[in-house]
């Protein structure tokens, strides 16, 4: 019995909040929205419901492109962070950039998160299709197939049941009003549980 509490108090002395970053765009920042109404904030929210001890850091910063993201990286996301959220390309997207280069930015964030021994997943970007047939199909294969290459988690559609939604949105149309983060962070839950959990295990 006393070997059994040793050991329980042992674990409990161990064990410490994983921390998570949210890495992206005004998507993430809570443009428009009060900051504890923002993506990180919900989610964080969230997780801790489910009996995780989590912390959520918000390194959003609006208007950014994944390859303003990139250069930021290092100091984004600091020592000790045992997971990412990359959400970054919906600025790439509206400015029709180059989709390989999109791709290239968002592949050298992976890695070097990757390289740091942080647990990654790779929240997804859809292309509008005012942009066209053949722009749509390159930029919306970027996300899926990083995923692949790169063995990370994927949440497809960061956006995914409130895009287009008058109602989940800011009078802008493009971003999430707080009923809309909440929308998305429902979706995005089951994702974020499991990287919780490979990050708890490389602690």
């Amino acid at each position: 019995m006393a070997a059994m509490l040793c050991f329980t108090f042992a674990s409990a002395a161990t064990a410490r909040t994983v921390r998570v970053v949210a890495f992206g765009d005004s998507l993430t920042a809570g443009y428009g929205i009060p900051r504890a109404a923002a993506f990180p904030a919900q989610l964080e929210v969230a997780l801790r419901a489910k009996g995780l001890d989590v912390a959520v850091a918000n390194a959003g910063v609006s208007g950014e492109t994944a390859t303003q993201g990139l250069a930021r990286l290092d100091w984004s996301v600091p020592e000790g962070t045992d997971a990412v959220i990359v959400e970054l390309g919906a600025n790439d997207m509206l400015r029709g950039l180059d989709p390989a280069a999109t791709r290239r930015a968002l592949a050298e964030i992976v890695q070097r998160l990757k390289a740091r021994g942080i647990a990654v997943l790779l929240a997804g970007m859809r292309a509008a299709p005012n942009l066209g047939r053949p722009y749509q199909e390159t930029f919306d294969r970027i996300f899926p197939d990083l995923a692949t290459t790169e063995g990370v988690l994927l949440y497809p559609f960061f956006l995914d049941g409130i895009a287009g939604d008058r109602t989940l949105n800011l009078p802008d149309g493009l971003h999430p009003n707080p009923d809309g983060v909440k929308r998305i962070v429902a979706g995005i839950l089951p994702k974020a549980e499991e990287l919780v959990a490979q990050a708890g295990k490389g602690k």
